[in-house]
């Protein structure tokens, strides 16, 4: 089968087609994702990690980790967000993880 046929229709990307994720793909994202903005190795980041005393994250590294999640997560879920009124309770990667993967059961 050619694709460039103009009969042949391929179908658009789907949001499902790709498996769900679980803790450790949610952790694994999030974990490579920080490693890249603070520039760190990503061992060095574990989910009992606190952003602010152990990896020494600023708001602004914050709102960087929110942006690359809502577009990581946005491809497999439409509408993914992280609300600025809960970016406050994410003291750690573990809180981190957990909203994700409670924002991404919701959907």
């Amino acid at each position: 089968m050619e694709f460039d046929d103009p009969g042949v229709t391929v179908p658009a990307e789907t949001h499902v087609e790709k498996a769900p994720l679980d803790r450790q793909a949610v952790f694994e994202v999030i974990r490579d994702q920080l490693a890249d903005i603070l520039e760190v190795e990503p061992s060095a980041i574990s989910e009992s990690a606190s952003f602010a005393e152990d990896l020494d994250a600023d708001s602004l590294a914050l709102i960087e980790l929110v942006e690359a999640l809502e577009e990581e997560f946005g491809e497999r879920t439409v509408g993914f967000r992280i609300d600025d009124e809960d970016l406050e309770d994410l003291r750690t990667v573990r809180d981190a993880v957990d909203y994700v993967l409670a924002k991404l059961g919701e959907a």
